[in-house]
């Protein structure tokens, strides 16, 4: 083949500076050049967006390789194919002529293909007397020996992008899992933690996850999540160690007993009526004998059967999540404020609080002012002071008695044997000290 004389396009289309930019390289390329064209062709379609590639483009590319003989293509090789436009067509899957023309100026726009026109602008190839290629017109593909490295480098650079991507993902669909069965967890196993301000922290930072983002982004946003994720699973992990040292203490007999068992906690001025009427006068060292289990949620709702009329619907409450839902109905009935309620939270632990709540619904009517009650009581946590367990149990302690002095029918004796029973059977999972049994078993406690 004789020297390349054509350098412009044919008829309207106008010449450009990448144009003899694509041509320097395509001049550039080493004579012992080899590349396997329909590897750099997987390369390509890699690297399709960051050459700005069309995938309708790219079929005509594939076809346009196809008009090639060979496999290998290198340097020394005659580089230059001339389908016409209905051949390119039919190996193109039926693309109509308006898009062929379109997408093949995008193949050169992209440094793809370089035009080779002759002077009617028509595609075709001069042989010589021994067979030979003297001149062809048409599209050279010499770019796809020219850029074979470029076009690689690009291909990894995209694979790793795609990569990272896909893992920052990954990780955002696992902690996004973990965080929220483990809230659930957390609720449901009564462990002590501010769910809410959790909850509210998870739900803000996926809040932040927009529909289509850059990876930069999402792997903010996955550290946000990460270090959310530590903060719930230290909560989790902290109170199963708790748990595993209190059944060893309990398995072993080692309770701590109280030196003082007599003595009371005094109550806050203006507010001794309502602890006595919500049965929360209690021994400050039985507070340390009481075990760190969680009260069942079986033993909570017989205590505080008012609680049941919040939910809505009439529904039964099944599990931690429905009952912290109506302690939160509750607390406006009460005219308890939402700074003591939180301030309660703070201190005692969302289920903790919320059980609070239920026995305080549950003998309102003998409480003047449930806020500043709470208040008392949440003080009293501060100081390590004050537990739910002898506040459930004498209200257990006045159902029972409330049924004794209803009447002795046999429906009255079904009631009282069933109450304590219970009690009975709370009170033997407890492993409570002493003291603090006698301090319950005390006449009229609770009443």
């Amino acid at each position: 083949m004789t020297q390349r004389l054509a350098t412009t396009p044919f008829g309207r289309r106008p010449m450009t500076l990448g144009m003899i930019s694509s041509q320097v390289t395509a001049r550039a390329v080493p004579k012992d050049a080899t590349v396997h064209k329909w590897h750099v062709f997987q390369d390509i379609k890699d690297a399709r967006i960051a050459l700005g590639a069309t995938d309708r483009a790219l079929a005509i590319l594939d076809a346009l390789l196809s008009f090639h003989p060979d496999t290998a293509l290198s340097g020394d090789s005659e580089l230059i194919v001339w389908p016409s436009n209905d051949q390119l067509i039919r190996r193109a899957n039926g693309m109509p002529p308006t898009t062929l023309r379109r997408h093949l100026a995008v193949l050169v726009e992209c440094g793809l293909i370089i035009r080779r026109d002759s002077p009617n602008g028509k595609r075709f190839a001069r042989k010589g007397q021994g067979g030979e290629i003297e001149q062809a017109y048409g599209f050279d593909i010499s770019p796809i020996i020219a850029r074979a490295e470029e076009f690689k480098d690009l291909a990894e650079a995209v694979r790793s992008e795609k990569k990272a991507f896909r893992l920052v993902k990954e990780r955002l669909t696992i902690c996004r899992r973990d965080i929220a069965k483990m809230i659930n967890a957390g609720i449901e196993e009564g462990v002590p933690a501010n769910w809410g301000r959790v909850q509210h922290a998870y739900q803000a930072i996926v809040g932040q996850i927009p529909r289509t983002a850059p990876r930069q982004t999402l792997e903010a946003i996955a550290e946000e999540l990460e270090g959310l994720w530590a903060e719930v699973r230290e909560a989790l992990e902290s109170f199963v160690k708790t748990q595993k040292v209190d059944a060893i203490e309990s398995g072993n007999g080692r309770h701590i007993q109280n030196s003082k068992p007599d003595s009371k906690f005094e109550s806050e001025s203006g507010l001794r009526d309502e602890e006595e009427a919500g049965g929360n006068v209690a021994d400050t060292d039985n507070v340390r004998s009481l075990p760190k289990r969680e009260l069942p949620l079986g033993i909570v709702l017989d205590a505080c059967p008012d609680t049941l009329w919040l939910v809505k619907g009439g529904g039964g409450i099944r599990n931690w999540r429905e009952f912290l839902a109506a302690a939160e109905v509750a607390r406006p009935t009460m005219g308890i404020s939402p700074s003591a309620w939180e301030e309660a939270r703070t201190a005692m632990g969302e289920q903790q609080a919320a059980i609070t709540i239920a026995a305080i619904y549950q003998r309102q009517d003998q409480i003047n002012s449930a806020g500043g009650y709470l208040r008392s009581l949440t003080d009293r946590a501060k100081a390590g002071k004050f537990s739910v367990w002898p506040m459930v149990m004498a209200l257990l302690r006045a159902k029972l008695e409330a049924s004794k002095a209803a009447g002795n029918g046999a429906e009255t004796a079904a009631v009282d044997l069933e109450t304590a029973g219970k009690v009975v059977r709370t009170e033997s999972r407890l492993e409570i000290s002493d003291a603090l049994r006698r301090s319950l078993n005390k006449p009229g406690r609770g009443s």
